[in-house]
């Protein structure tokens, strides 16, 4: 029960995704980051995770819970970025998830998660003054679930099993001397999820049916930092909103359209190897600093990733 940044699944650690270019200037490349692959390069890498916690917030109830003790999920996530143009960049990536509990009984899951697919667009950029420049993007963004996985074992699902859509845009100031501020936002449109069962208990109703509706979601972010040289140090936080939902009932399992509210404190040190020049090192470090029905996580994230210029 973690803070996702796609908004469409629960591990955190399944989509810090870094994706770089030029040595010569970092490229974070990342779905909400103003950072664009320049024309005709790849990107493309593997990213390990790994989100724990032993506190979660039970409404606005912050507890622990014996029977499962301490909840862990790690993935090992594929990603890649290739540049159509220098105005247009394609981004995908695919997660393999497992998940497990320290105590009790509950086993945990493994699978392919999601592919997700994103096409992001450089639409504005413009000198400000003689300090630095402005920059606007936009991005959009579709989710598939991969496999026939079960949303229906939270804390222990490897993700909600629900198709989803977005859009995004981020806007980012960044200073000749290598400093930058930028703010993305994004809306998250979330389908339909499909039960094993014929009838689930939400949010004071019974419903008679295995479909169950998946709110929406509005996440934010505002990040500071320095991108020159081979080195990129950004810090951000993060705020993701479930427009719609229920609580988890006094003790009572997650269920998967339950309001899923969370704060996020991120980051991130990644630098280019001086040999070879176009392999980069990637570390993230996060943690969810309060919540609404998500745990009290903290999220490690390492990976090596590599350009090749076409």
């Amino acid at each position: 029960m973690s803070l996702s940044r796609s908004a469409a699944t629960l591990p955190a650690s399944c989509l810090l995704l870094g994706l770089l270019a030029s040595p010569a200037d970092v490229q974070a490349q990342t779905i909400d980051d103003p950072v664009m692959m320049d024309k005709k390069n790849l990107c493309t890498g593997f990213l390990y995770g790994r989100d724990g916690w032993d506190q979660y917030w039970e409404g606005s109830l912050k507890r622990v819970n014996g029977n499962i003790g301490t909840v862990t999920t790690e993935s090992v996530t594929w990603s890649g970025n290739y540049g159509v143009t220098d105005r247009l960049n394609v981004i995908a990536m695919v997660p393999y998830v497992w998940t497990g509990a320290s105590q009790g009984v509950l086993h945990g899951m493994k699978g392919l998660q999601d592919l997700t697919v994103a096409a992001k667009y450089k639409l504005l950029e413009t000198d400000f003054t003689s300090v630095g420049s402005l920059r606007t993007i936009v991005v959009a963004t579709a989710g598939v679930p991969l496999g026939d996985y079960t949303p229906d074992f939270y804390p222990l699902s490897i993700g909600s099993s629900s198709r989803t859509a977005s859009g995004r845009m981020t806007l980012s100031f960044s200073a000749k001397k290598g400093w930058f501020l930028s703010g993305s936002a994004a809306y998250t449109w979330r389908d339909t999820v499909t039960l094993d069962r014929p009838a689930y208990f939400t949010d004071g109703h019974l419903y008679m049916s295995d479909q169950v509706a998946m709110p929406d979601v509005f996440d934010y972010s505002v990040t500071a930092g320095y991108r020159k040289h081979g080195l990129y140090v950004p810090v951000s936080f993060l705020q993701r909103n479930t427009l719609g939902g229920g609580d988890i009932r006094r003790q009572d399992m997650p269920f998967v359209s339950n309001r899923m509210n969370a704060s996020r404190l991120d980051a991130v040190v990644m630098y280019y190897l001086p040999v070879p020049n176009d392999l980069a090192v990637r570390l993230t470090a996060a943690r969810t600093v309060s919540g609404r029905n998500v745990g009290q996580a903290t999220t490690v994230t390492a990976g090596l990733l590599y350009t090749f210029k076409f």
